[in-house]
């Protein structure tokens, strides 16, 4: 995906970030108001909520693995994502205040190879020094591959170095286990169940 190519969530979360763009778009050509929008996707890294199961894949692993469990994916885990470390990008964001060029533009910002969720689940599982045991559950409705291009950001801010999955991974797992695991409560009076996983209406995990 590139920074041009337009939006068209089928959800409402993703619905929710791209009404906060339109935002600014219109608060910038009605007010003057100044801007820069981040894209990042699927940060990781220590300070992450592990025990939210529901979102941050890395988290959900870490903290199952904790507490014995297998690493759960849903559908064949052959979907594919790239896995950003947190100090790659948190400090580009912080200092693009002070880049005047780089306001009112979009950005995508995150790490550039994409690999399976299942490729994924064995390289945490290293990382926590365990033996990786997967439990695929029924598919969920989601884009099976999705990752993006950097080429304007490096354009902006310059080239940017990349903390190797392998690396990144291994520093959240000394945090995580220094923290130990986490529970996350079931979502609680849902009104509409239609298409939430199954796993999602379970108690604690």
């Amino acid at each position: 995906m590139t920074e041009d190519t337009r939006p068209d969530p089928e959800d409402s979360y993703g619905i929710a970030k791209f009404a906060v763009e339109q935002e600014l778009r219109v608060s910038r050509h009605m007010f003057g108001l100044d801007s820069i929008v981040f894209r990042p996707h699927n940060v990781y890294g220590p300070g992450q909520n592990i025990g939210d199961r529901y979102r941050n894949v890395i988290g959900i692993f870490m903290n199952q693995l904790l507490q014995g469990q297998p690493m759960t994916i849903f559908g064949d885990g052959l979907q594919t994502r790239a896995f950003t470390y947190i100090d790659d990008i948190a400090p580009l964001m912080a200092g693009a205040i002070e880049r005047p060029a780089a306001w009112n533009q979009v950005f995508n910002v995150g790490a550039d190879q994409p690999l399976t969720l299942n490729d994924l689940a064995e390289r945490v599982a290293a990382a926590m020094g365990v033996p990786a045991r997967v439990e695929h559950l029924p598919a969920r409705s989601e884009v099976q591959h999705a990752y993006a291009s950097h080429d304007r950001v490096c354009a902006a801010f310059g080239a940017r170095l990349e903390t190797p999955l392998e690396a990144g991974l291994a520093t959240m797992a000394t945090w995580v286990r220094a923290r130990g695991a986490r529970t996350s409560a079931a979502f609680d009076a849902i009104e509409v169940r239609k298409n939430l996983p199954l796993a999602w209406q379970t108690a604690e995990r």
